[in-house]
């Protein structure tokens, strides 16, 4: 009887010992020199070739997600560095990991966020992405809750990035659903809030993502691929010019011993019971 062997199938790269596949094509003959790094991205969590509009708006948004100044993931990465300059992986990782719900995972949230908000049939029109969007802000403000990709600590009187995506998007006819409420929460959040917060970049690019059909679960995934060019870039600017020593001591010589504060745990009340 011959033994049981398992197989292990995928669509994904493959390697015999004169070839190597990848999503069906010869790696070497028909993507090496022939298919950019976006394009592959795309092609490769979706299996499915994206179309020239839809590789332009999807690389735009990586450009968008790449770097953002002195953010917790850049300041961490240079960090880890200065602490371990042996470690370029652990530098990059450490920066990977920094992204959460503030920083990177709004796109994620808001993609995720606005789908849940969708049900058939979809508004129409304007006023009808309005009223839906009108009941999406009130239900969070009475919740309690934010609305992810609404503000920013920076760009308070308008994220430049978000704009130009939904130009590109309405450019190459890849406006979907997702990106349609987005723009209507951006028109009527201040009848509910009172005041006037920007759509961020961060989640026009998870409402892009969404409406290309990249899967949502993975979402957070691409705004990581993004960062990771920009964590390159944050350490190569770190070898040159180095900062990441200064903002250590800034911190380290200027810290002022205070009294202990001991943690009060809360207290018992009828409610809680």
């Amino acid at each position: 009887m011959a033994d049981h062997v398992n197989t292990y199938e995928t669509a994904l790269g493959a390697a015999s010992p004169d070839k190597i596949t990848l999503l069906g094509h010869d790696l070497v003959e028909d993507v090496m020199g022939q298919v950019g790094f976006g394009e592959l991205a795309f092609w490769l969590a979706t299996q499915r070739r994206p179309t020239p509009g839809e590789t332009r708006v999807f690389e735009a948004v990586l450009a968008a997600l790449a770097d953002h100044g002195y953010t917790p993931t850049a300041i961490v990465t240079r960090l880890t560095h200065l602490s371990a300059p042996d470690s370029v992986q652990g530098a990059i990782a450490a920066g990977l990991l920094a992204g959460g719900s503030r920083f990177l995972g709004v796109t994620e949230d808001c993609g995720r966020f606005l789908h849940e908000q969708l049900r058939a049939p979809l508004p129409v029109d304007d006023a009808g992405w309005d009223e839906l969007a009108l009941r999406v802000v009130t239900e969070q403000r009475a919740q309690k809750r934010f609305v992810p990709g609404l503000g920013h600590h920076v760009h308070k009187q308008g994220d430049p990035r978000t704009p130009k995506l939904m130009a590109l998007a309405a450019e190459e006819g890849v406006t979907g659903p997702h990106l349609a409420l987005f723009t209507a929460i951006g028109r009527v959040h201040p009848q509910v809030l009172g005041k006037t917060l920007p759509l961020n970049g961060a989640g026009v690019c998870g409402a892009v993502l969404a409406d290309l059909g990249l899967p949502l679960e993975l979402l957070r995934g691409f705004a990581l691929l993004a960062r990771t060019a920009g964590l390159i870039g944050q350490l190569a600017e770190e070898l040159r010019h180095p900062v990441a020593n200064d903002i250590f001591l800034s911190v380290d010589l200027n810290n002022r011993p205070v009294d202990p504060d001991p943690y009060q745990p809360p207290s018992i009340t009828e409610e809680g019971r």
